[in-house]
Parts: C-alpha cells; sequence; structure tokens
C-alpha cells in the first residue's frame, strides 16, 4: 500500500468499492460507468467534474500500484475495472464500508457514517461503527483518525489517512438564521434606501439641466 494517493485516485477507489456493493449487476465498471459514478452528485463531497482523460492517468496509477485490474469481460467490446484495495489492505466488510464512505463523502461522525452506510453494511448501532473507527485508526499504519472537535458540534469528525494527514482548520459556528420579519423589515430598508439614491440622482440630474437651460437662454437675452 503506498503512503499516500492522489484525490482522484482516491475518488476512483470509493466509486469501486460503492458500486461493487450497491450494483454488483454492473461491476466490474467500465471507463464511461467509473467517470460517472465518480462525478455523482449525489452520496460525494466534494462533487467533482472528471474528464475521461482524468479517469485514465488515476487508472494507470492505482494499476502499477496494484490497487486496480482492469479485466476482459465475457461479451464485453470495452475494458472493466475492479478494485483491489480491500484485498490489498484485508479489510473486513464493515471497515470497508466505513473506509469507502469517508473516501466519498469526506470527514464524518459515527452518527452520520451509520445514517450513510445503509447499501454498503447495516450496522446495529453507533457503538459498532466506532469499534470500527477504532480498528482502522490503531493498525501500525493507520487509515482513518479523528479530528479536534469543531466550536459547536457535539460528536468528533473522523477522515480517512489515504492521502496523507488531514489538514484541519477551526470553523466559527454558523449564525442563527435571522427570523422572516427581520429579513421583511431589512428588504424594505435595502428599498427605501434604493429609492433615496434615485431620487438624489434624479435631482441633481434636474439641477445640472436647469443650469443649462438657463444658459441657452442668456444666448437670447
Amino acid at each position: 500500500m503506498p503512503e499516500t494517493l492522489s484525490a482522484v485516485e482516491v475518488r476512483i477507489l470509493g466509486s469501486l468499492i460503492e458500486k461493487q456493493r450497491t450494483t454488483p449487476d454492473y461491476y466490474p465498471l467500465t471507463l464511461n460507468t467509473l467517470t460517472n459514478a465518480c462525478n455523482q452528485i449525489s452520496n460525494r463531497d466534494p462533487v467533482v467534474s472528471f474528464d475521461e482523460k482524468t479517469v485514465v492517468r488515476g487508472l494507470d496509477s492505482l494499476r502499477e500500484k496494484k490497487l486496480v485490474w482492469m479485466v476482459a469481460a465475457a461479451g464485453s467490446r470495452v475494458p472493466k475495472y475492479e478494485q483491489r484495495i480491500t484485498e490489498a489492505l484485508e479489510l473486513k466488510d464493515p471497515e470497508a464500508a466505513v473506509l469507502c464512505l469517508l473516501m466519498l463523502r469526506g470527514p464524518q461522525t459515527p452518527g452520520e457514517i451509520r445514517s450513510r452506510s445503509g447499501r454498503l453494511h447495516e450496522f446495529a448501532d453507533l457503538e459498532e461503527v466506532q469499534s470500527v473507527l477504532d480498528t482502522l485508526s490503531a493498525r501500525p499504519d493507520p487509515l482513518v483518525a479523528s479530528l479536534p472537535r469543531q466550536p459547536g458540534m457535539r460528536e468528533i469528525r473522523w477522515a480517512h489517512l489515504l492521502s496523507g494527514e488531514v489538514e484541519w482548520t477551526a470553523t466559527a459556528p454558523a449564525e442563527p438564521r435571522p427570523e422572516a420579519a427581520a429579513l421583511q423589515v431589512r428588504k424594505e430598508d435595502e428599498r427605501i434606501a434604493r429609492l433615496e439614491d434615485e431620487i438624489r440622482t434624479l435631482r441633481q440630474t434636474l439641477e445640472e439641466l436647469t443650469q443649462q437651460f438657463e444658459q441657452f437662454k442668456k444666448q437670447f437675452e
């Protein structure tokens, strides 16, 4: 297992793990299907827009690392691709599910992992999710790590380490959403301010036109 993987490689492997478990009838994946899986809008964070050349470069790199194989499926005219990272890392199904979610959706709390893992693996409770995270983080080469608690958040988030240590910066808690009445007052104040600006502009224009007219009149006096 290489020390680090690129963001493209992580997205490719995560997509392959996901589709192997959620749509086994269509696995292994063709280049086109894999590209679409990487670029999904749902269940992805961040959302990306890879072209096929980007995916091919990622696949070539992963094949060199022996984390992806290209296979010739019977009856198919195009090559297909399957992941080998779960075997390389000797991951059990619950561990593969957790790692896959972190690869595809970024840092998450144990509660988020459990609520999003249904099609990959059914966790009985949060304790089982936490147990898997602890196992993955306790390996000689840890695959996941917990992040410092963010302001305003009760649960700790976890992130994968396949791309190296995760850079973390604290974010301020979100401000409460203004009430409807407050929004309406602000909207009316903005409208009044715009009208006042327009009136000042009209007055200035009128004064300029009046001065020009007076100068024009003097030419005939």
